[in-house]
This record gives structure tokens, C-alpha cells and sequence, in this order.
């Protein structure tokens, strides 16, 4: 359902919560969240371009959250780089159906809203408070993985 290029967001968000407020370099987060370097760099732009990570060049530099993991929701990620798409009228386009959708394309959008919904009242800070031992999308230090 989501794609690899949000899977790798989040995969570099995660763990720079994790690392926050500390930043980290682009070689840093590859190695960690298992991203290939020259895609990694691309979603990072999409980031920082969005308003979710800033660059900061020099000595102790590297990519950083703009803001804390508290006020920063699995949504706000998404949506950086590939929000999600929902069906606001028929997708094949038929005039009977104009705006009003199909008993499908109803189900599918309601389903599309819940995953919305979920990602919306989700922050990394409960992403990464969360008790499961298994750390998510990434190889963290000093955690089990």
C-alpha cells in the first residue's frame, strides 16, 4: 500500500526522532535504516523541502528534524513525500457517477480515511515509546533489533 519511497521516509524520520535533537549525516542514516545513499538523498531533499528535516552544513552537521519527534505525526511524513491519494470522484471517470462514489470507491475511500485518521494520531515520540523490543524501520544503537 505504501510506497518504497515513503517506506524510506520513514526509515531516515524514524530515526533521526531517534537521534534527536542531534543531527546526522546522509552516509549515517543510510547505513542505519538500510536505504541506498543516492535514494536516501533524493527522499531527504523531498524532506527538508516539505519542512520536516533541515540541512545544516559543517563541523557537527548533517540532517536534523525541524521539529520534535512530539509535534511531528506518521502522517505529516506521508504526506512530505506521496500523500495519500483519495478518491474524491469516480476514477473511471463515468458522468453518472460524477461526484457521487460507487458502493467500491466508497469502501475504498473509507478505508483510505482510516488509514489517514491513524497515521494522523500517530507522533514518532509514541512510535519510539512504544514497548515492542523490535526497533521500528531501522537499526538503532544500542537497541535490540
Amino acid at each position: 500500500m505504501l510506497s518504497q519511497t515513503v517506506e524510506y521516509a520513514l526509515r531516515a524520520v524514524v530515526y533521526l526522532a531517534y537521534e534527536s535533537p542531534n543531527a546526522r549525516t546522509t552516509s549515517q542514516i543510510a547505513e542505519a535504516t538500510k536505504v541506498p545513499p543516492a535514494y536516501l538523498s533524493k527522499v531527504l531533499q523531498g524532506l527538508c523541502h516539505a519542512g520536516i528535516v533541515r540541512s545544516q552544513r559543517g563541523i557537527g552537521g548533517g540532517m536534523s528534524l525541524v521539529h520534535p519527534p512530539e509535534e511531528l505525526t506518521i502522517l505529516d511524513v506521508v504526506n512530505a513525500v506521496e500523500p495519500i491519494g483519495r478518491i474524491e470522484s469516480c476514477p473511471l471517470g463515468l458522468k453518472a457517477h460524477g461526484v457521487q462514489l460507487c458502493a467500491l470507491h466508497r469502501r475504498l475511500d473509507n478505508a483510505l480515511a482510516t488509514v489517514e485518521d491513524a497515521f494522523r494520531s500517530t507522533t514518532l515520540a509514541e512510535v519510539l515509546a512504544d514497548p515492542n523490543p523490535s526497533v521500528p524501520l531501522c537499526d538503532l544503537p544500542g537497541r535490540s533489533a
